[in-house]
């Protein structure tokens, strides 16, 4: 199997090249001292971890999974030494409160390392990652008391946390959420129900988990208004220190597709110890602090994909002996040429080469609006990265994650037959990423809540906010003949959209059902717009680097290359996508619906 190699330079490429993080930082309150230098002491320091600790421990904790005992669950050999070191080495705390312990540093920089810790292996990062949604939940929500009591243990990664969200029965429907929430006399309340598809839900890796669940106060409103939000420990803390045994279990464990070294759980709240966060009955609005995080973090599983997928394909293809050229031998020595001089090869590797790092460009800007949101002096900054945060964040863990797909079956694919059995370890990274079109808000939610609550009900602001930003980029570039291409394309397909944009709405004011028909595709036209506009950037900065006589030739003309592949082999997608919205819904509805049964 191929051995992980963290891309460091894409890396500093991205937040120092292309988005200039180490400047932004200089005026940033308490981001001055996050120099380029440190970023890169801690971004080097993590792949050694990711590449040492964590990849090894891929394809073993695959095959041996989790197992559920009587003591809990027990996480494959070696997961949990790696944890200690994790937490041994601070990097649970690289963006939390220093009030709590924390290392305050920007919320990027954690990103960018779980960036790393997921393409090493996924299934492992997935345990400390949710404990940043449950930091960032009880740091907005949490009261004095409770934030001391969980916050710092979250923080150290001593405890890890979980989000309780899903019933069998309700599936994506929260409306339909039976957990029941019992108060207590001394203000605590009974938690009683059962939660499933829980990531991280119960292992032995840290000595305490902090389960963040939704449930129902008695006679509380029907629907998702009457949900509320607890803070439920598998172990009580007391004012000793001591832990004490909560009515908290693993009922099951799922059997999956995928990452079957994370802990998938069924857990059961037998009357367990809870305590409320916020206000009665506004649990569901609280959750999205949780659940915007995970949103992000999902979509980073697109890049780990991708670029996983795409070093083994690529190192395969360079030594696989494989038919010869048909424009020749081009390895007269050998039986054979290799696979990478055969164009269909080389258009998967490109295709696979554009998504890693064309995502990974688009999902680092989306981060570092974080810290712009969270921390700009200005009120307008502020403002305007705010509102691109919420018009791209459906989009990046969407078409981020479907691309990620994408790019880990042209790993296989690449292989032929050889990627099909798990010698290679190709098979796993598909199997592994299937889950993240799923969870955290399936790709079709995300496509209904990017036309929906983003585009109609800001009555399409958010899009001109966005669109802005692409029309500042072409008309600063207009005059460039090297970026005369990049530039016309973003703004015919700009254009494009923007009539796409109106077409839906006016379709779906005559029959509401129209902006479902439309939404998928619309979300994926928009996703190829916005990789574009990532692309059309790097070349830019590529270039001038080239310009100024960079030494780094063979890395910037690759730059420039794989935007050129991605504008004239990979963009062209977005008309097929547009002329489907514009067929509208009707084929989709007009037969009965038993006429779907065999």
């Amino acid at each position: 199997m191929h051995s992980y190699k963290a891309p460091l330079r894409d890396m500093r490429f991205i937040w120092d090249e292309l988005l200039g993080c180490p400047q932004t930082f200089t005026r940033l309150p308490g981001c001055e001292e996050c120099t380029a230098d440190i970023i890169d002491a801690i971004l080097s320091e993590a792949a050694r971890f990711c590449e040492e600790q964590l990849a090894p421990l891929y394809r073993s904790g695959d095959e041996e999974g989790c197992t559920l005992t009587p003591r809990g669950v027990r996480t494959p050999k070696g997961f949990a030494d790696a944890y200690a070191r994790y937490v041994e080495g601070g990097w649970a705390a690289l963006s939390s409160p220093p009030e709590y312990g924390g290392q305050g540093l920007p919320p990027s920089i954690s990103l960018f390392v779980e960036d790393l810790l997921g393409s090493a292996n996924w299934a492992w990062a997935m345990y400390p990652g949710l404990s940043h949604g449950a930091t960032r939940t009880m740091k907005a929500h949490g009261t004095p008391e409770q934030k001391e009591i969980y916050l710092r243990k979250l923080v150290s990664g001593e405890w890890t946390g979980t989000m309780c969200l899903t019933e069998a029965h309700a599936g994506s429907d929260l409306s339909m959420l039976r957990t029941r929430a019992e108060p207590r006399a001394d203000g605590s309340y009974a938690i009683t129900g059962t939660k499933i598809f829980i990531s991280a839900g119960d292992h032995d890796m840290a000595d305490n988990i902090v389960h963040i669940v939704l449930a129902r106060l008695p006679e509380a409103p029907a629907g998702t208004k009457g949900i509320s939000l607890f803070v439920v420990p598998k172990k009580l803390p007391q004012p000793d220190g001591s832990l004490q045994p909560n009515a908290v279990s693993c009922g099951a464990l799922e059997h999956k597709m995928g990452i079957n070294a994370s802990a998938t759980c069924v857990m059961n709240f037998d009357g367990a110890t809870g305590f409320l966060i916020g206000e009665a009955n506004r649990g569901l609005s609280y959750m999205f602090t949780f659940m915007n995080t995970a949103r992000v973090g999902t979509a980073l599983q697109g890049i780990a994909a991708a670029e996983l997928s795409y070093q083994g394909a690529s190192a395969y293809a360079l030594e696989r002996l494989q038919g010869r050229s048909l424009a020749g031998p081009k390895n007269a020595a050998d039986a054979a040429d290799p696979l990478i001089v055969h164009p269909n090869i080389r258009r998967m590797l490109l295709t696979q080469k554009a998504f890693a790092e064309g995502g990974r460009a688009f999902l680092y800007w989306l981060c570092h609006l974080v810290d712009i949101a969270e921390r700009a002096a200005d009120p307008a900054e502020r403002k305007q990265a705010e509102d691109l945060m919420a018009l791209l964040t459906p989009i990046g863990k969407a078409f981020v994650t479907e691309i990620g797909y994408e790019a880990a079956n042209l790993g296989v694919q690449v292989f032929g037959g050889h990627g099909y059995i798990r010698e290679h370890g190709m098979e796993q990274i598909v199997r592994d990423t299937r889950i993240a079109l799923i969870y955290e808000g399936t790709n079709a939610i995300q496509a209904l809540d990017l036309i929906g609550r983003k585009i109609m009900g800001s009555g399409g602001e958010l899009l001109r906010v966005f669109a802005r930003q692409v029309e500042e980029f072409c008309a600063a570039n207009a005059g460039r003949e090297d970026m005369a291409a990049f530039v016309g394309a973003l703004r015919a397909h700009g254009k494009r959209l923007e009539a796409l944009t109106m077409h839906v709405a006016g379709a779906a004011m005559k029959n509401p059902e129209e902006a479902d028909a439309a939404a998928f595709e619309y979300l994926m036209a928009m996703g190829y717009f916005v990789l574009g506009f990532m692309w059309a950037r790097m070349a830019r900065v590529a270039q001038d680097a080239l310009a100024a006589g960079s030494t780094e030739r063979d890395f910037y003309e690759a730059k420039v290359a794989t935007a050129r592949f991605y504008f004239q082999r990979v963009l062209p997608r977005f008309e097929s996508l547009a002329l489907c919205i514009e067929a509208g819904g009707e084929t989709l509805m007009d037969m009965p619906a038993e006429r779907f049964a065999r």
